[in-house]
């Protein structure tokens, strides 16, 4: 009798609901985590081997395990992680691996290269061994410096390519094949730091003193800007590259990281790899495959980075641990933030969360012990905070056509004879938000969203920020023929600017937002323009409202501070103080006093109070007794349901079937469905629920069980968003 064959599991990068059994060959010996080509259907795919076979599967219906890679296998905690995070979003768990199989050209074998070097024994004269000029230059070359390519030989010795051939031919240099590794800089934890004040040491040192235990811990960095909380975290990543442990930073924009690596380099000395969508093929290959080699230590990036194969991590910071770009909402639907406390726990490793405006949910995690807290109460070196005043916009209104008040005029211009630098914020992008005719009221919509056409009057076209449908400025309204009656409303950043450069003709002035700015390249010369005193007035959405120091900056404008308060956002007031106090904590970060003006039509709002007043802590306690009584996070659980297609009808069917078998149970509410804000979407009609749930109740047995009941057509789409960041 036969021997049953051998079984593992591989899980693909697919959404598919769970691994696939395989048959492994007599020649083969797999292990869990090993990479593997295997056969789907007529085509061959890679995977990870998960575990042994599940044995359901009849031995005549198995296929082969087509190959090993050559690559090292993913470890256990990263599979944990995989299938954690797959659990807890209600994702297949190949939808999950895709994201930490990102680069499958990494697991290939590496490139290798034919290099040259002297033979081990020369003997003779010179005339005997016809060592001419040129060859004595290439074998001095080599006399002290490691094997070389031919062509970079022969650049550096001073001679053609083929006297280095035929050196190799006569047996004066040896052929050598190596592997093609991209060298990383090595930043030296040992090096000195800048000397901390008394309150950043005593920070530092309980930072310092997690990263040696080692072992789970999280750690919440609360400081006022300015109060050098990056230069305490640096002290954390000190430790771990003194231990020969790896460190993972997460920057919540790509463009925050400008300075944030010229600091990191004046620190250790050297940079650190980045991850980020602007690296090429060949950066991310190298760059995969030398962090799962242990050949990286420190890796800066977005919150993909968090899915990455570290062979040592020892420490992963979260800096500006409230932004809600850490939240993923297409795909796979999670909070960065989050998940990385989840891998932290998983490698048994300390995770700090740093932020001015800590999140609700960070601060309840201290106070219920979860979490531990320190904290920066003084800006380094003594330095005021900046001064924040509210521009009440119903006294003191803009001229007509303009946006800016008669108080934020006067001191721009003070500002600007005084040789210092303006701030204008304004989180939205372009010219103006909506596009009216004056004959018929009609606004240009997009053809595929509910949203208006954003004018860029810069790049001379109409753009829809949801789904990137771009069209020329229209001349004759569609709805009533009129021809060149289209009039823009509202401000945007470029109408800002010209208002700005109308004001103040002789000042340099720069916009500082996704659109002008393409990649990091272009970010970084923007920053440092700014801090060389280049930029008078820097007129910027979000990206210019975090991280950044600017040391001659001594003015922020926040030209409507009404913007994120509206829409019934759960987060609506949290997400807006928290951008506000980020901005004007832009303002005066040296000798010079800083000063923060807020235009707004609702001064009394507990915002705008808070912001004025300083007094951060009065506004969280409020806005924590508010979730309280309503039972929302972090005092309650959400989960939300999309459901999309491009026939409203069959959207409508399913919503009523989910309707229908809505969970039911004490301490579980059900709203829904509801046509979403954003109801039309890239072509897609659009419903959501949205499930509330105590905190004592988790969300997902409860969704499993509900949507395992429902079928859906092949046009409709479910996706699952559990604790929703976005309400649209």
């Amino acid at each position: 009798m036969e021997n049953p064959p051998r079984t593992v599991r591989v899980l693909l990068p697919l959404p598919l609901a769970d691994a696939y059994d395989y048959s492994v060959p007599e020649d083969l010996d797999v292990a869990a985590g090993q990479f593997v080509a295997v056969p789907l259907g007529k085509r061959e795919v890679l995977g990870v081997v998960w575990g042994a076979g599940s044995g359901d599967v009849a031995a005549s219906k198995l296929r082969d395990i087509a190959g090993i890679l050559p690559a090292l296998p993913m470890a256990e905690a990263l599979r944990r992680f995989v299938d954690w995070v797959a659990a807890y979003t209600l994702s297949p768990p190949g939808a999950v691996l895709r994201m930490a199989m990102s680069v499958p050209a990494a697991l290939e074998a590496p490139k290798t290269e034919l290099v040259y070097r002297a033979a081990p024994a020369i003997t003779g004269d010179d005339t005997a061994l016809k060592l001419t000029a040129a060859r004595r230059r290439v074998l001095e070359q080599l006399k002290d410096g490691p094997a070389l390519p031919a062509a970079e030989l022969a650049h550096l010795a001073g001679v053609g390519p083929s006297v280095v051939k035929t050196m190799a031919s006569v047996g004066l240099l040896e052929a050598v094949e190596r592997t093609v590794r991209r060298s990383f800089a090595e930043p030296d934890g040992r090096r000195a730091g800048p000397v901390l004040s008394a309150e950043q040491a005593a920070a530092a040192q309980g930072l310092v003193d997690k990263v040696l235990a080692p072992a789970f811990s999280a750690t919440l960095l609360d400081g006022v800007p300015g109060a050098g909380k990056t230069e305490v975290y640096f002290e954390a990543i000190a430790a771990a590259l003194a231990a020969g442990r790896q460190v993972l930073v997460l920057l919540p924009e790509i463009a925050l990281t400008a300075q944030w690596l010229k600091r990191f380099e004046d620190r250790f000395g050297a940079l650190p790899a980045s991850w980020h969508s602007g690296l090429t093929g060949l950066e991310r290959r190298e760059t995969w495959r030398a962090i799962a080699e242990g050949r990286v230590a420190v890796v800066v990036g977005a919150r993909s980075a968090l899915f990455l194969p570290f062979a040592n991590l020892g420490l992963i910071v979260v800096d500006e641990e409230h932004d809600g770009s850490f939240k993923q909402e297409d795909g796979v639907t999670y909070n960065a933030r989050d998940m990385a406390v989840v891998r932290a726990r998983l490698v048994a490793a300390p995770i700090v969360l740093a932020s001015a405006t800590p999140s609700l949910e960070s601060i309840v995690n201290v106070r219920s012990g979860r979490y531990g807290a320190l904290h920066l109460s003084d800006r380094h070196g003594g330095r005021d905070l900046a001064s924040i005043a509210a521009v009440d916009l119903r006294r003191e209104p803009p001229a007509r056509g303009r946006w800016l008040s008669p108080p934020v005029v006067e001191a721009m211009q003070r500002t600007f004879a005084a040789g210092e630098q303006t701030l204008l914020f304004l989180n939205r992008r372009g010219y103006a938000p909506l596009t009216l005719c004056r004959g018929c009221g009609h606004g240009i919509e997009c053809p595929q969203c509910s949203a208006w056409l954003v004018e860029h009057r810069f790049r001379r076209s109409l753009i829809c920020h949801h789904c990137g449908h771009s069209e020329p400025p229209a001349h004759a309204c569609r709805h009533c023929g009129a021809v060149d009656q289209f009039v823009a409303c509202g401000p945007g950043v470029e109408r800002l600017a010209e208002e700005a450069l109308t004001l103040l003709p002789e000042a340099r002035l720069e916009l500082f937002t996704s659109d002008s700015l393409l990649d990091r390249d272009q970010a970084t010369a923007a920053v440092e323009r700014m801090e060389a005193g280049e930029i008078d007035i820097l007129v910027g959405t979000q990206m210019a409202a975090k991280g950044h120091h600017f040391p001659n900056l001594t003015l922020v404008v926040v030209v409507d501070a009404d913007l994120g308060l509206n829409g019934g956002d759960l987060r609506a007031a949290e997400r807006t103080f928290q951008l506000l106090y980020q901005v004007a904590g832009r303002a005066g970060r040296e000798d010079r006093p800083g000063r923060a003006l807020v235009q707004t039509h609702v001064p009394e709002h507990p915002v705008m109070q808070a912001l004025v007043s300083g007094d951060r802590d009065r506004f969280v306690e409020a806005e924590l007794r508010d979730r309280q009584a309503a039972g929302m996070p972090p005092f309650g659980r959400l989960a939300s349901l999309i459901v999309s297609g491009p026939d409203p009808a069959a959207v409508d069917n399913v919503c009523a079937a989910l309707a229908r078998r809505a969970p039911v149970q004490d301490g579980v509410t059900v709203l829904g469905p509801a046509t979403a804000p954003l109801a039309l979407l890239r072509g897609r009609h659009r419903r959501r629920f949205l499930l509330k749930a105590t905190r004592e109740i988790a969300v997902q047995p409860l969704l499993r069980t509900w949507l395992e009941r429902i079928g859906l057509p092949g046009s409709v789409r479910l996706q699952v968003d559990v604790d929703p960041y976005s309400f649209m």
